[in-house]
């Protein structure tokens, strides 16, 4: 149940805060010895809570992009659905490619972990020098940050930091990119978690029902905070800070890697 609890708090704060989620259960694993994150249904369940956190915070967005949809022209709705389906191509590409290679990295490696993280900090720090130009999210520049969201597959690398990092440099006003990369993650989390489903892997699972719900709860309400935290974060243009963070537990991993595993 704590442990539920705690990977779930885990999972939805790094969700949406730019240290990287996989990075974070992977250190967990390592360093606490907790193996539930190794269970698919427990993935699954708070990987959806945190789709639902997104849903529940941008309901007013996702509602009008629904409406905008089934009045069946083309319009800006429709435009910025076909958007977000244009940055889901690369990591639905490097998913269906790569998911055995993909996997193989989740196996308590705090090394790639540290060194990723040292990646996504020095992202974050480059934001600091992002052009204000306030543009507005092409076609062009989906399919950018959709790349960048392809390469957070890696354990350490941030969705939600690279994703929003990149829409920051390439001139995107600070809350539509973080309006964009927050929307984005809905089409490949629920993708893959359907996936997992069809394919059998909820079948059996080491975890009970009581933990499961627990972990659910926690990954749901700290990912509404955490969410709601982020965009505050990204509009004041607070990212530099993380890149610090990032930058001490990178290199915290690397020392704790050669040091104790």
């Amino acid at each position: 149940m704590l442990e539920a609890i705690l990977l779930g708090i885990i999972q939805g704060l790094t969700e949406f805060l730019p240290v990287s989620s996989s990075g974070h259960l992977e250190l967990g694993k390592s360093l606490l010895g907790i193996e539930a994150t190794s269970d698919v249904t427990f993935t699954v369940v708070v990987h959806g809570a945190t789709v639902l956190s997104t849903i529940v915070v941008f309901h007013r967005d996702i509602f009008d992009l629904i409406r905008g949809i089934f009045q069946f022209r083309w319009n800006e709705p429709t435009e910025y659905v076909a958007k977000i389906i244009i940055s889901a191509l690369p990591v639905v590409a490097i998913g269906l490619l790569f998911k055995e290679e993909i996997e193989s990295l989740f196996s308590n490696n705090v090394l790639l972990v540290g060194c990723m993280l040292l990646i996504t900090g020095g992202l974050l720090a480059f934001t600091y020098y992002a052009p204000h130009e306030g543009k507005e999210v092409s076609k062009t520049k989906a399919l950018l940050i959709g790349i960048a969201q392809a390469f957070a597959v890696l354990p350490g690398i941030s969705r939600s930091g690279s994703t929003i990092a990149v829409a920051l440099l390439l001139g995107i006003d600070k809350k539509k990119a973080a309006r964009f990369s927050f929307l984005m993650v809905l089409i490949p989390i629920i993708g893959a978690n359907a996936k997992d489903i069809l394919d059998g892997g909820l079948a059996s699972s080491s975890v009970s029902t009581i933990p499961l719900l627990a972990g659910f709860i926690a990954a749901f309400i700290s990912g509404v905070l955490a969410c709601q935290w982020m965009i505050a974060i990204v509009t004041r243009g607070k990212l530099i800070h993380f890149a610090y963070y990032c930058g001490i537990v990178g290199v915290g991993s690397i020392v704790a890697h050669f040091t104790f595993f």
